[in-house]
């Protein structure tokens, strides 16, 4: 792989051991790595340079609960005023329709977003498998991703509780749990990379409490462990799903999981809006994560999630921007602005510095997913960064803290360049490689079809 020099960055911001933000520094990528770290570094024969002289640099920010294939439901006028529940009903009629393309359409969307938003590494939660539609869904995820060149965690989700089982998907959505075993067995078998700087992850990750059996919940778990993978799923979202567990099951959300086999270092929920002190000691004890996802917990009106209780009890939290229909978006810098803004109200407007929410995006992912040469810029980790310039309008006036202006200032500016693992991916603010305005045209038919095949069928106006 070329040898990638980047010169004279303003603002370097390490997130090593020491925290350390350095000024007109310049690193060298090699090999997929981060080589070195100085100041007027030599140039080498064949290497190439970039100019990070108006530039602020990150590492590559860890986007750690998604749902890709919402790209192509988002501002819905029929769910934009919904709850969880009600939301979920409305879409699974539209989530039915999917298929091949519209998976491949939407993971090319929502990596795109993600890269343009410094975002190097994400995972996908991806648990809607219709009956009668091709099973290879999280294939084209990976290989759509692949191509792309996104650091990948995809999540084979699941649901197997339909509405005949007092679940909310309907049940040409659910799959037994002899198809999600097995898929989950083919999938570990053909695309998981235990070994360092992997490129690809796979997770496994039924869907809730409310859309999958006790017993399922429990295989699933002891079947991971055996395959040496990480678990994932959504807890104590909303209010309506505490009631659930306790109506249907007899247990509070996180009592539930534990008694399955479901907490653990190789564990993390997205959500936990509604844990409690006691709960926020248990996870930190098991080591158990959680995915922070501010701008869908506010969208549908969730919830807050007790995120600096969880920070000053030793949870490990990262940052998501969770699916794209509840979001509606894929920036994960609006993410970390949302994340200081929104924990400064009721906690104190202390509770959440800008730097605490670069650490939950960066070393707070490679925590939660169990990828430690991600997170920070030092030799021999991962050449995974993100630059943004400076020298813009929305940033005038706030140099006397460079590292903290794109929290602050701006709305969710895009990266001047993204790389992962050596390779540049984003430029001058544009993908590489990609039309985005033939993709937004692609996109939009796409959700077009699906809209109207979902009103056809089931007689409902979404629009």
């Amino acid at each position: 792989m070329a040898e990638l020099l980047i010169r004279n960055i303003h603002t370097l911001v390490t997130m090593d051991a020491k925290r350390r933000v350095l000024r007109d520094a310049d690193i060298r990528l090699e090999d997929g790595r981060v080589a070195e770290i100085g100041s007027r570094l030599p140039a080498r024969p064949g290497a190439r340079e970039l100019d990070g002289r108006n530039c602020a640099a990150y590492p590559g920010f860890v986007n750690t609960h998604h749902h890709l294939y919402q790209t192509l439901t988002r501002n819905i006028p029929r769910v934009q005023n919904a709850k969880l529940f009600d939301w979920l009903v409305n879409l699974y009629e539209v989530w039915r329709e999917l298929g091949p393309e519209a998976v491949e359409v939407s993971t090319r969307v929502g990596v795109g977003e993600l890269l343009l938003s410094g975002c190097t590494t994400t995972t996908d939660h991806f648990y809607v498998f219709p009956r009668g539609a091709p099973q290879e869904f999280l294939d084209i995820e990976i290989e759509t991703a692949r191509k792309m060149g996104v650091r990948f965690h995809p999540t084979r989700g699941s649901m197997s509780r339909g509405r005949s089982q007092g679940g909310l998907p309907p049940d040409d959505v659910v799959q037994t749990p002899d198809e999600i075993l097995a898929d989950c067995d083919r999938l570990i078998s053909k695309y998981h990379d235990p070994k360092p700087f992997a490129m690809c992850r796979i997770v496994l990750a039924p869907c809730s409490p409310f859309s999958v059996t006790t017993e399922l919940l429990a295989e699933t778990s002891q079947y991971a462990r055996t395959k040496g993978v990480f678990l994932h799923t959504h807890l104590c979202e909303t209010k309506d799903e505490e009631d659930f567990c306790q109506k249907t099951l007899g247990l509070r959300p996180l009592d539930y999981m534990e008694k399955t086999g479901w907490v653990g270092p190789d564990v993390w929920y997205a959500h936990g809006i509604y844990f409690s002190e006691a709960e926020i000691k248990r996870l930190a004890e098991t080591r158990t994560g959680v995915a922070h996802c501010p701008a869908s917990n506010l969208r549908l009106g969730s919830g807050i999630a007790p995120i600096p209780k969880m920070l000053e009890a030793g949870v490990r939290v990262g940052l998501a921007v969770d699916g794209s229909a509840s979001n509606d978006a894929s920036n994960m810098v609006r993410e970390m602005q949302l994340a200081m803004l929104v924990h400064r109200v009721g906690t104190g407007v202390e509770a959440m510095p800008p730097q605490k929410v670069v650490e939950m995006a960066t070393l707070g992912g490679a925590a939660v997913l169990g990828q430690p040469e991600i997170g920070s810029l030092e030799p021999g980790k991962a050449a995974d960064l993100a630059l943004f310039r400076l020298d813009r309008l929305d940033y005038a006036g706030a140099m006397a803290d460079p590292a903290s202006a794109l929290l602050f200032c701006g709305a969710g500016p895009r990266a001047e360049y993204t790389i992962v693992a050596g390779r540049v991916l984003v430029e001058k603010g544009r993908l590489v490689g990609e039309d985005e305005e033939a993709l937004t045209a692609r996109a939009n038919a796409v959700a077009e079809r699906m809209l109207r095949a979902a009103e056809e069928k089931r007689g409902v106006l979404y629009r």
